[in-house]
Parts: C-alpha cells; sequence; structure tokens
C-alpha cells in the first residue's frame, strides 16, 4: 500500500474547489528521479529544485576536481546523489506544490493512484455532503471510540493486588 498526500491548489474566482486540479504525491523512493533526476524535474516543472541541483552538482564538481578525487570516488558521490534525489523526490515535489500555493489537505492510502483518488473523493464528497451517510467504521471513527481504556484498578504492571510479588 502506498501513502500519497493530497494537495488542493488555490481558488480561481470559483466558489468550490476543482477536484481534477488536485494532485496526489506519493511517499517512497522514485526511481525515475533517482536514474534521470533533471529530467524528472522538468517533467514536474520543478524550477527551483532544478537550479538548486545544478549548483549542488556544480559545487561538488568543482570540489571534487580541486580535492583530486579519483573517478571513482566522484562516480559514487554522484550515484549516492542520485539516490538522495530519489529519496527525497516526493519531499522536494511538496516543496514545489506549496510554493505554487498549493494546500496539503489530506493523507491517503491506496494499492495505485487509482484506489488513492477514489478513496480521498469518496471520503470527501461523504464529508462535505449535508446529511450524506455516516461514515463507515474504517474510514472515519469518531474520536470518542479512539480513547485509551481506562485501567480497572489502581494497579499498574503484572501482578493484580497492590503488594503482590511473585
Amino acid at each position: 500500500m502506498a501513502v500519497y498526500t493530497v494537495h488542493e491548489p488555490r481558488l480561481r474566482g470559483a466558489s468550490a474547489p476543482e477536484p481534477e486540479r488536485f494532485v496526489f504525491v506519493r511517499d517512497g523512493f522514485y526511481f525515475w528521479a533517482s536514474l534521470v533526476g533533471p529530467l524528472w524535474m522538468l517533467r514536474h516543472r520543478m524550477w527551483l529544485v532544478l537550479l538548486g541541483y545544478g549548483l549542488l552538482v556544480a559545487g561538488l564538481g568543482w570540489w571534487l576536481r580541486h580535492a583530486q578525487a579519483s573517478a571513482a570516488i566522484a562516480l559514487s558521490v554522484n550515484a549516492l546523489l542520485g539516490l538522495l534525489i530519489g529519496f527525497e523526490a516526493g519531499t522536494l515535489r511538496r516543496f514545489t506544490l506549496a510554493r505554487r500555493g498549493f494546500a496539503n489537505i489530506g493523507i491517503v492510502v491506496g494499492d495505485d493512484i487509482d484506489l488513492a483518488e477514489r478513496r480521498f473523493f469518496d471520503a470527501w464528497i461523504r464529508k462535505s455532503a449535508p446529511g450524506g451517510p455516516a461514515p463507515r467504521g474504517d474510514a472515519a471513527a469518531p474520536a470518542s471510540t479512539m480513547r485509551m481504556p481506562q485501567a480497572p484498578s489502581d494497579v499498574l504492571g503484572l501482578f493484580p493486588e497492590p503488594g503482590a510479588s511473585a
């Protein structure tokens, strides 16, 4: 099961949000961002992230040449940077969306993006519809059922009576 964050764009003069403009960002490792980071950033229009990546690569390249590092070290530094980009790609995308004015409005879990979208919009419609059906127990449990049970006695631990020992 993948975890997705849901981002809602700024309202454009409309009184209601436009569901087709919502963005779902998967949490986890992005293979293509790791393999071809700059192209992945261009595809998602992450201009500021791409600029920072370019400056970081240029700075690392200059530092490695200045330190007279071997080609193996330079290759391993670039591979580690690619792995870092792959692991943090979702965070970088969320950063870009936040800069564009998108609001993070929730988290949804699903096997794939289609199921995650369906789950989110089902819950969103139920929540926004007045007098709609009550949510099922697994979707959104009421706060009263989520409290910790109270201890029946003043004893904590494995012994049923105060002062008892094994």
